[in-house]
């Protein structure tokens, strides 16, 4: 049988996403309802780490464990891959001892090395050209506040970062009608435009976020200056005046709900009192994270 691995949100189609979603409903009740789900009884994830995480640590470990398995944590500097060990060697050495692997690096082809050389599901916690997993926790947030995906309408406003492009192919697998602001320069890969387009999704780019909000039922944005990029930000600062999710922006999507998959700089690409209004779903979707999550790695697994 074929190992099953998600390194970027069209990895599945409609139909599996769908099933992934619906699963991470029934996880989700099933907890609040103190209700046992361990069907991951005995498995254990090994969970590669480059970059530092909150959300992504704690709800995969969590997860693994709600699930009945375990998970280990495995720092660059805790395992031979940060003393130069090819990926590849840790890719078929994981594989004899854990039965699925999320990692979280830098370069995206290094996720598709580890997915190369595993014979064990490889899930993608965020490159720098995609997050997945962020995005099902994003679509099972959309989802539980429309009642479904038909008709919704989405604005995402800031950079066409790593969020940004996997969102944009998991709003076209959802069928969400999506339109992207950015800045000349930050905009969305070209590539995952044609991908977006493979898939019939309606996607529209501007460079006017006031027009992307416009009616909106939900206004997503995230950090203007990602891990990495830190001797940017002055430049990036300039560049990207006039794209803060805010009160003045917010009042042309008068229904809207705003997301952030965190962590946010306050004041910066959102004002503080638009994350701690009524309007904000972002702590759902970081609590999605977990159920999403669980439901894709009891799915990867069955």
């Amino acid at each position: 049988m074929t190992t099953r691995h998600l390194l970027d949100i069209d990895d599945l189609a409609p139909s599996e996403l769908e099933t992934i979603l619906e699963r991470a409903e029934r996880y989700k009740r099933a907890q609040q309802q103190g209700e046992d789900h361990e069907d991951l009884s005995g498995q254990t994830l090994g969970m590669i780490f480059q970059k530092p995480s909150t959300r992504t640590r704690v709800s995969f470990e969590t997860g693994m464990t709600q699930l009945g398995g375990h998970a280990v944590f495995l720092g660059a500097d805790d395992i031979q891959l940060g003393r130069g060990e090819p990926l590849k060697d840790t890719a078929r050495t994981l594989s004899r001892y854990v039965d699925a692997v999320m990692a979280r690096v830098f370069k995206h082809e290094n996720i598709e090395v580890l997915a190369e050389y595993s014979s064990v599901p490889i899930v993608n916690g965020l490159t720098d050209d995609a997050h997945p997993c962020q995005t099902l926790a994003d679509l099972l947030t959309i989802r539980e506040q429309q009642g479904g995906f038909e008709g919704v309408s989405a604005a995402w406003v800031g950079d066409g970062n790593n969020v940004a492009q996997s969102f944009a192919i998991g709003a076209a697998l959802a069928g969400i009608d999506l339109t992207v602001s950015t800045p000349e320069g930050y905009e969305i890969d070209e590539e995952v435009i044609n991908r977006v387009d493979d898939l019939g999704g309606n996607l529209t780019t501007t460079t006017d976020p006031v027009e992307a909000v416009a009616d909106t039922d939900v206004v997503y944005t995230d950090v203007w200056t990602s891990m990495g990029q830190e001797d940017e930000r002055d430049v990036r600062m300039d560049n990207f005046e006039g794209f803060q999710v805010n009160n003045d922006l917010i009042e042309h999507a008068p229904g809207a709900s705003v997301m952030h998959c965190l962590p946010a700089h306050r004041g910066e690409e959102i004002s503080d009192d638009i994350i701690e209004s009524d309007r904000s779903i972002v702590f759902d979707q970081a609590e999605n994270r977990l159920h999403a999550q669980k439901a894709l790695l009891s799915w990867l697994l069955e």
